[in-house]
Formats: structure tokens, sequence, C-alpha cells
């Protein structure tokens, strides 16, 4: 009886902390959207101080509203993704509801040039918390010039499942991938890059939410592994953060990541063979792509009807740029596959996903490619002619970033990252908004970049 007393207070002691703690989540969540809400207000209120005001330049008025206004539903959105992945395994979708789900799965780790980072890359591989027979690992050198390929003839002897395909000419990331697509015999691929590596511990959290049957791809979060070396990784450590467990989260709460990161992901086979060489044949203006292989498969999925989510509990690492010429070729390269990318995809979403097409897609666009021509009036137009200083301009994106740094810290108060947000926020206003204008003019030069 004593027992029964004590087995009940520990139950009720336990289920007061739970509603407790659902509580203050709800409550903190309730603040944040609020303060942005109040942002929102506040914004309207400076902005339209005469009608005037709001006549002469509607454009700015409007852009400000609008940026604002959708940076929040973001957060809000993100805010679901936590019910929206528990459902996903949910649901009359599983093929298996069994929890050692366990179907064949291989790493593809296509390589050039990689003699530094590659052996920590194929060696975690193999300590991953997954049965050995289920496992496979591919290699493919690219054509590489350096040492790489001594290292993994090195690595062959100490790990005798090890495939290695060797080119002895460069033909791109693209078609090295689609070779493990086509080598492996495994249901589930993941696709790495060669200076990245999965957490073992996290790894069946890539694999797990394929027992639903619609989906095609599953994202794991990335993490710089060199984020602590300077400030500029430092920020960039702040940057994945947020693009991750914010941006992505909030795509992933309506299936529909739009890029699934080359950093680390995994791909169900058999939804990926029937759009493999529409992907390989990709073109842009009369010429073949030779970047943003991971967005363009992304989009050939969702395209075909398949789910794309982000999984938050599936962790990765990667090498960041620690200079600041490689981070602005990085970004470089990335605005110029978003910009093709986006000539696909928009002939498509308004069919497959209609409401993340009108009220996500469609405004990221529309903000994408206004920001270079606001950033350019507020920040040398206006204080070349009038002779001020940006200050309500700085200030607006500071306060947008303040909410994105209060969902950031809600989410992992131990990540000591966050920061450096505002600095990323700074860069982004000086620098960053303008390189989509220099993929624009640079769109045909399709050479990688850094080789």
């Amino acid at each position: 009886m004593n027992t029964q007393v004590k087995v009940s207070t520990q139950g009720a002691a336990f289920a007061g902390r739970s509603i407790k703690k659902n509580l203050v989540d709800l409550l903190y969540r309730a603040f944040i959207i609020a303060s942005g809400a109040a942002l929102l207000f506040v914004l309207i209120l400076l902005k339209s101080k005469t009608t005037a005001d709001f006549q002469s330049k509607p454009l700015v008025f409007s852009y400000a509203i609008f940026v604002t206004a959708f940076e929040l539903s973001r957060i809000i959105s993100a805010m679901f993704y936590k019910n929206s992945f528990s459902s996903l395994l949910d649901g009359r979708e599983l093929s298996d509801r069994a929890e050692d789900y366990e179907p064949q799965a291989a790493f593809v780790i296509p390589c050039k040039n990689e003699e530094k980072d590659i052996e920590d890359t194929v060696a975690k591989c193999f300590k991953v918390d997954y049965p050995p027979e289920k496992l496979e690992v591919i290699v493919v050198n690219d054509g590489s010039t350096d040492g790489t390929m001594k290292i993994l003839a090195g690595l062959k002897k100490r790990y005798p499942k090890l495939q290695v395909v060797d080119w002895p000419e460069n033909q791109g990331k693209r078609w090295a991938m689609a070779a493990g697509f086509k080598i492996s015999k495994a249901k589930i691929i993941i696709q790495m890059d060669s200076d990245s590596s999965v957490d073992p511990d996290s790894f069946r959290e890539l694999i797990d939410p394929f027992r639903n049957v619609r989906v095609s791809a599953v994202c794991a979060s990335g993490e710089p592994q060199n984020a602590g070396k300077n400030m500029l990784t430092k920020m960039q450590a702040a940057y994945y953060f947020m693009s991750f467990h914010i941006l992505k989260a909030a795509e992933s709460t309506y299936d529909t990541v739009f890029c699934c990161s080359g950093c680390c992901s995994a791909y169900r086979k058999s939804a990926v063979m029937p759009v493999l060489y529409d992907w390989l044949a990709e073109s842009f203006l009369g010429k073949p792509v030779t970047w943003g292989d991971d967005r363009a498969l992304t989009s050939h999925l969702l395209k075909a009807g398949g789910k794309t989510i982000f999984n938050s509990k599936a962790r990765a690492y990667t090498i960041v740029p620690e200079r600041m010429e490689k981070l602005l070729v990085q970004q470089l390269r990335w605005k110029k596959s978003w910009i093709i990318n986006f000539f696909f995809t928009i002939r498509f979403i308004f069919k497959k996903q209609p409401f993340v097409a009108f009220f996500y897609y469609l405004p990221l666009i529309a903000i994408s490619f206004l920001t270079p021509i606001m950033a350019f009036n507020a920040l040398i137009y206006v204080p070349l002619t009038t002779h001020t200083f940006p200050f309500y301009y700085a200030l607006g994106v500071m306060l947008i970033t303040a909410i994105m740094a209060l969902y950031y810290r809600y989410l992992d108060k131990e990540n000591k990252y966050w920061p450096y947000l505002f600095l990323w926020a700074l860069f982004t206003m000086f620098v960053l908004s303008f390189v989509i204008v220099w993929a624009v003019v640079r769109i045909q030069d399709r050479g990688w970049g850094t080789r």
C-alpha cells in the first residue's frame, strides 16, 4: 500500500513538473510572438508618421512591414516543427512501425583533393550506431591530383568493406553522387561532403523518418566543426543554427525543405532513381549546372510529390570557410544555384504545394530580389543625397535579428554563439545583400570558384 502511495506521489510530481515545463514553454513562445507583433506595430507607427511619408516612399514602407511579418511567420512556423515531425511518424503512411527499423543504408562521399579531411570523414562513417552488415561506405575519388587516393588506399586496408571508385579525370560532384546511387544496393543513401562527418550516436535519426513511405529525403542539422576558430567561423556557427533550427524547421513543418544540405542528407533510393537522369541533365541558358547539386536534387524530389524534411536530432559537422575570400566565393556559388533553382521550382511548386508557394516561397523570392535594391537605397543612395546615417534601417534589421535571437536562445540555451547572430546580420546587411546581384552578373560562369 505504501509503495502504491509512493509511486502515485512520484507520478503526480512528474506530471506537475511536466505541466509546469509546458506552461513555461507556452509562455515563452507567446512572449516571442508578442515581441514580434509589438515590433511590427512600432515599425508601422514609425513609418507612417504622416500620410505624405507613406505616399512619398510606399515601397520602403511596404518592404519594412513585409520583411518583418515574413520573418515573424517563419518563427511561428518553426514553433510547430516538433508537432509536425511527430505526426509524420504517427500516421497511416508508415511502412514499418517497429522501433528497430533498420534498412540497408549507404554513405556516398564524392571527393576531390581532400587529403586533409577525407580520413576523418570515412573513419567516422564506420563508427555509427548501426549494424555493420547493413552499412555500406562508398567514396568516389573524382580526379584528385593530391594525396587523396593514397589515403583512400590506406583506409581500404583498415576497412575492407570500404568501396572506392577512382576516376582518373574529374567528372563533377553531381556525377560522383549519381555513381554512388547506382552502385549501392542500399535502400537509404546518405550523401555527405568530403569535409563533413555525421555524429555516430544520432545516425539512426537520419534513417527513422523513412518509415513514412512518402518521405523522400531527410536533412541533418549541420554544425561548423571549426566554429571556434575565429570571428568569421563563430558568425557562421550562429547562422547555421538559425538556418537549420529556425528556417529549415519552418519549411519542414510543411514537409517541404527546399534544400537538403550537402553537408549530410539521406535519400530514399527508390525516390531518387526515377529523377536521377533529369537531375544529371540539368542545364541553364544552354550550359550544364555544375553546383547546387543538393538543392536541385531536393527540388526534383518535391516535384515528384515526395516529402523532404529536417530532423534536428540528426547531427552532422562540417568545415566552414575561415577566411573572408573563401566565404564570399561560397556565398556566390550558393546564390547562383539558388537563382537557377528558382526557375525550375517556380514551375511546379504552385501545383504541388499551393499554401507554401503563396505564403512562403513567393514572399521569399520577392524579398531576396528586393533586398539589394532596398539596401542600396538605405545604405548608399540616401546617405549620399541627404548626408544622414541609415539609423532606422539598421535598427529595423537589429530588432528583427533580436526576435530571431530570442527564439534561438529558447531552442538551445547552451549554445554560446547566439550573440554572433547580430554580427552576421550586419555582415548580411552591408555585404551579403549585394552578392545576389553579382551572382546574376556571373550566372554563366560555371566554375566552382575554389579550384
